[in-house]
Parts: structure tokens; C-alpha cells; sequence
């Protein structure tokens, strides 16, 4: 734990120098340094442990494919099993909760599809203002137009990811800590968090290069004006993943691991990958891959926290190093308007 404690604080060190640095365009590079630090330093644990006795080599041996994966698969597997023949044994009946989680998450997604774009927005706001030309007016005029969007568009994943599936766990009176929620799983199994994020921060280092991932990131086109348009898009960012992570590793495998086992894995997979349909073509054939490694990942350490800071690391990553690529970094923390 006191590791981990200072894997952190070398993490959050690009902050601070940042803050003291005349250069605001620094913060950038020094939080790659300290992502790079952390991700180094939970890596270095997990090696120097593969030679630290037989308690250490077994917990590196977690990697590998047939105890990451197989042995992960089959445990599902036999804990479903017998979580069934207990229901039988005590006469509980229809299990109801894989059949409220598929039908709350098919509409949870179709609100996402047709009201929580960031265009629905504007056609929102136009609805509202028939009567005051003003309002509509001043939102379409102001500088932060665009943030507004997305702040749309991440609030819709808010609460169909994470509040609607919540308020449906209250009313089938689930624990909401057992959705994945809990650090125990976490802080064992930290250093694979580290070891994930340093093989695919490498990857993308090399896409960057390409014109469709520079054209494509970030989202927010304007996170180059300011720090305050990059910190506040990140923070819409993070927000919708963590959410977005609750509900595919979360909530959908914990509600259907007991019906379907393993197999409750690819099933999650299929709408996540479908997500991410009108993105690059390389990434959306990544997701399943991903889908598949995140969801065991989460049912082996029964936490969604590795597979949520992977997916912000990265995410941050991504559109700072298409910054770097394209336009550069803010000079600046406030957009001179």
C-alpha cells in the first residue's frame, strides 16, 4: 500500500511542477512523465516480485493467458453453477435480475442513441426558446458553445450508465458496493493496471502519427485554446467513463454472471463494441479485444477501478498526444476571448 502511495504522489508530481512552472504548456509533459512513472513503477513491482518466492511468482503468473483468462472463465463458470443449485435448493424461483439488467441497458443505450448526442442540444435548446430568441442566442454566441454540447452528451451517459442502472439496483434491493465497486480487488491486483496502461500507451504513441487519429482527437476541438477547456473536457471525459465502466463491468456482468457465467463476458461485449461504431476502424476492432480483457479483468479482481483508470489514462493520453501532432498544447490557462 505504501508503494502505491508513492507510485501516486510521483503521478501527481507533473501537477504540481506544473503549477510552479512560468511554462503552462509544461503540465502536459509533465503528466506524461508522471503516467509514465507510475505505470513504470507498478510494472517494476510486479517483476521484482516474480523473484520474491513462490506467494510472488504465482501473483506474476496472473498474466498469463490460461490463469488470466481460462482460469478466470472457468471459476464463473463453477461459481454460477452452484449459485443456480442454491437458488433450486431454496425454491427462490425465475431469477429476474439478468432480464431487468438486459432490458434496462437496451434502453438505457437507445436513450444515449437518439437523445444524448451532443446535436440533440442544440434542437433542445431551440425547443425551449421558440418564445425567447435571447436565450437560444446567448448559448449559440457564447464561446463555451461547444463545451455545453458535450456536457450534454457526457450528462446523458451519466445517467444512463451509471444513475438509471443505479435506481434499478435500489429497486431489486442489490448492494450497489457489490457492482465492481469495491478497492479490495483493486489495490491486489494494482501493478496489472500499470503493465496494461504502459503496452497500450506505446500504441498509441505510434497512432498518433496517423492522420485519422489526429483528425479524430480530441473531441472537444477547442481543448487547445485553454487549460481550462482541457481540464474541463477531461473531467466531462472521466466522468462518462467511470460511468460507462459501472455499467458494462459493473453492473451488466454482476446482474448476468449467475444466469450465464463466463459467457456474460462476450455477451457485454457485442453492445460495447457497438458503441463504438463511427469511430476509427482500428479502434472500434480494438474494443473487443479490450471488452474482453477489461470484463475479465473486472471479474477476476471483482473491481471495475483497474479497467476505469485504464480507459481515463488513455484517454488523456490520446488527446494530448494528438495535440502534440496537430495544433500543440495550451499556452495559456484561461482562453483569451
Amino acid at each position: 500500500m505504501h508503494f502505491f502511495l508513492a507510485a501516486l504522489v510521483l503521478a501527481s508530481a507533473g501537477v504540481l511542477a506544473a503549477v510552479a512552472s512560468p511554462e503552462p504548456g509544461q503540465f502536459a509533459w509533465w503528466f506524461i512523465v508522471g503516467q509514465i512513472g507510475l505505470a513504470t513503477l507498478l510494472c517494476v513491482r510486479g517483476f521484482v516480485r516474480l523473484h520474491a518466492g513462490p506467494e510472488s511468482t504465482s501473483r506474476f503468473d496472473e498474466l498469463h493467458p490460461k490463469n488470466f483468462f481460462l482460469d478466470t472463465w472457468r471459476a464463473m463458470d463453477n461459481e454460477s453453477r452452484a449459485a443456480r443449485s442454491r437458488r433450486t435448493e431454496e425454491g427462490r424461483g425465475y431469477d429476474y435480475r439478468p432480464l431487468a439488467a438486459l432490458v434496462v441497458g437496451a434502453v438505457c443505450l437507445t436513450l444515449m442513441e437518439y437523445l444524448g448526442a451532443s446535436s440533440m442540444f442544440v434542437r433542445f435548446v431551440e425547443l425551449l426558446s421558440e418564445d425567447d430568441e435571447t436565450v437560444w442566442q446567448s448559448l449559440r454566441e457564447s464561446p463555451f458553445a461547444r463545451l455545453y454540447e458535450l456536457t450534454w452528451w457526457a450528462g446523458w451517459r451519466v445517467l444512463c450508465y451509471f444513475l438509471i442502472p443505479a435506481l434499478a439496483l435500489r429497486l431489486v434491493r442489490e448492494r450497489f458496493r457489490d457492482q465492481g465497486l469495491s478497492l479490495q480487488g483493486f489495490h491486489e491486483h494494482v501493478w496489472i493496471y500499470g503493465f496494461a496502461y504502459t503496452v497500450v500507451l506505446v500504441c498509441v504513441v505510434i497512432v498518433s502519427y496517423t492522420g485519422e487519429f489526429s483528425s479524430y482527437y480530441p473531441f472537444y476541438k477547442q481543448a487547445t485554446r485553454s487549460w481550462f477547456d482541457f481540464l474541463c473536457w477531461e473531467t466531462l471525459y472521466a466522468a462518462q467513463f467511470f460511468s460507462l465502466e459501472f455499467f458494462f463491468r459493473g453492473y451488466w456482468l454482476k446482474q448476468m454472471r449467475t444466469a450465464m457465467g463466463s459467457h456474460a463476458i462476450f455477451a457485454m461485449v457485442v453492445p460495447y463494441c457497438m458503441i463504438h461504431y463511427g469511430k476509427p476502424m482500428p479502434e472500434t476492432l480494438a474494443a473487443i479485444i479490450a471488452g474482453v480483457v477489461l470484463g475479465t479483468l473486472a471479474m477476476k479482481t471483482r473491481s471495475i477501478w483497474s479497467g476505469f483508470l485504464i480507459h481515463v489514462s488513455v484517454a488523456i493520453s490520446m488527446d494530448t498526444a494528438a495535440l502534440l501532432q496537430t495544433t500543440g498544447l495550451p499556452d495559456t490557462f484561461w482562453p483569451q476571448l
